[in-house]
């Protein structure tokens, strides 16, 4: 594909960009460094590094991550059985780390989540927690939570359980150079199996109804002291791994359901009306969305490079609302689905950067191995959906706040020259636009008669780095 990068020039955008993004931290109240009370607990903690007497270690475990990750959550082992797969599915121990009621746990409950921002992330937790002790760093052993799922020939989960074990994991790969070494045949028979798996899994999500938008990541990065934006289509082993998330998360959710104690992650389905209004976009950017099709299947015939398949991905996030937490003790939620992935489905995969995922952990291992679920977890389970509701809500002002103002720094060198642009919506008497140079997406004003996937030609007449705030005019004609 077409090198889709922009940057931001050194000098004279970056240093306002810089300054811009510490007042969206300011305006935000983001958290900065952690009490020193927390940063004391958390170092007591890795400082005795606890082990389970199961011992896994001659598992040849693997990471992968994007490139320079070091809170690493999961890692993987599969093997091939006489009537399928099995999956071992490691996940870091970070309830080993956190006493209830502690000051970890209270400061992880204040933050909820780890918020990623261009010029530096805001830990869950102390790094000597998320990015070492905890973390599924390889060649060192670690305890795990280690998900042990059999799927048969045909993909289908067919017994799950989790356990406490210590594994160490024997590398730590990339997304770029797994990709590449599933692609050559040199990669080691537990990697080369997640395409296998990854396809099998994809498969049942298409029997499932399952859908997925699928499109091109957009990401604000820093390359020496200059920030980037890039667009990036996912990689093939981006979406295999993700599927052994999905496999797990969905089993977890299962045993929560059927012991009628945990938290889901749902999302209700579009409704007819929903439905009705995305199908009449579809045959009005000439990609018209078939009778009988799938709406998950039809998404995934899209190749989201193209500027109609752009607009049709972008007219489908109105389909994707309404996802959130709920809490369950005694009694199973009236709709425990999560509809984009068509089964139930709970958050147990990322503890290091999400905190409902430690409830999950110790509540699955402890129906597991038939152990009462932890008072603490059970008592505060009904806190969860709106810590997790708030945290979200601010991850994404920082996302888009951070994102405006980078677009604003890639454009203030441009105002009064003319730019390209695809038109991806209608909405609120203007358009939604992708530029073609810089990759900025953006409201314009809406031409006489354009519609979505049109081509149209816009001047910027405004780009203010501490606001975040673009404008263009169109070019007539």
């Amino acid at each position: 594909m077409p090198d889709r990068r922009a940057h931001v020039a050194p000098s004279p955008a970056s240093a306002p960009l810089a300054a811009s993004l510490a007042a969206l931290r300011r305006e935000l109240r983001l958290p900065d460094a952690f009490p020193p009370a927390v940063e004391a607990e958390a170092a007591e903690a890795a400082a005795r590094r606890p082990l389970p007497e199961t011992d896994l270690t001659g598992v040849p475990f693997l990471t992968i991550d994007p490139a320079g990750s070091t809170d690493l959550d999961q890692a993987l082992h599969l093997e091939r059985t006489a009537d399928g797969h099995r999956v071992r599915y490691a996940i870091a121990d970070v309830p080993a780390f956190v006493t209830p009621a502690g000051a970890v746990d209270a400061e992880a409950r204040r933050r909820g989540q780890t918020v990623y921002a261009p010029d530096g992330r805001i830990p869950l937790h102390p790094d000597v927690i998320g990015e070492d002790a905890a973390s599924l760093l390889p060649d060192v052993e670690r305890s795990a939570f280690v998900w042990d799922i059999r799927l048969g020939a045909d993909g289908h989960a067919t017994g799950a359980t989790v356990s406490r074990a210590r594994i160490r994991s024997r590398r730590q790969w990339d997304y770029a150079e797994a990709q590449a070494a599933i692609g050559d045949g040199s990669a080691p028979e537990e990697l080369r199996l997640l395409r296998e798996v990854g396809e099998a899994r994809i498969a049942c999500e298409r029997e499932r109804g399952g859908a997925s938008l699928n499109a091109p990541e957009e990401e604000v990065v820093v390359r020496d002291g200059v920030y980037t934006l890039e667009r990036r289509t996912v990689l093939p082993v981006e979406s295999w791994n993700a599927q052994l998330s999905l496999l797990t998360g969905m089993a977890a959710a299962q045993m929560m359901l059927d012991a009628r104690i945990g938290i889901l992650r749902t999302m209700p389905a579009p409704d007819e009306d929903a439905f009705r209004a995305f199908r009449i976009q579809t045959v009005a950017l000439g990609l018209p969305w078939l009778e009988g099709v799938p709406y998950g299947e039809y998404l995934r015939t899209l190749d989201a490079d193209h500027p109609r398949a752009a607009a049709v991905l972008q007219a489908a996030t109105a389909l994707f609302r309404g996802a959130g937490y709920v809490a369950m003790d005694g009694e199973a939620p009236a709709d425990p689905q999560q509809s984009a992935i068509a089964a139930p489905y709970a958050h147990v995969t990322a503890p290091l950067r999400r905190l409902v995922d430690r409830w999950g952990l110790v509540i699955c291992e402890a129906l597991c191995s038939g152990s009462p679920v932890p008072e603490w977890a059970r008592a505060s389970l009904g806190e969860l959906p709106a810590i997790m509701g708030n945290s979200s809500r601010l991850a994404s002002q920082v996302v888009a706040g951070a994102l405006d103002r980078v677009e604003a720094a890639l454009l203030s060198s441009r105002i009064g020259t003319v730019v390209d642009a695809t038109v991806l919506a209608v909405r609120n008497g203007g358009v939604l636009v992708q530029l073609d140079d810089p990759a900025v997406s953006a409201s314009a004003p809406r031409p006489d008669g354009v519609q979505p996937a049109d081509r149209i030609r816009l001047t910027v007449t405004a780009a203010d780095i501490a606001t975040g705030r673009v404008a263009f005019e169109p070019v007539a004609g």
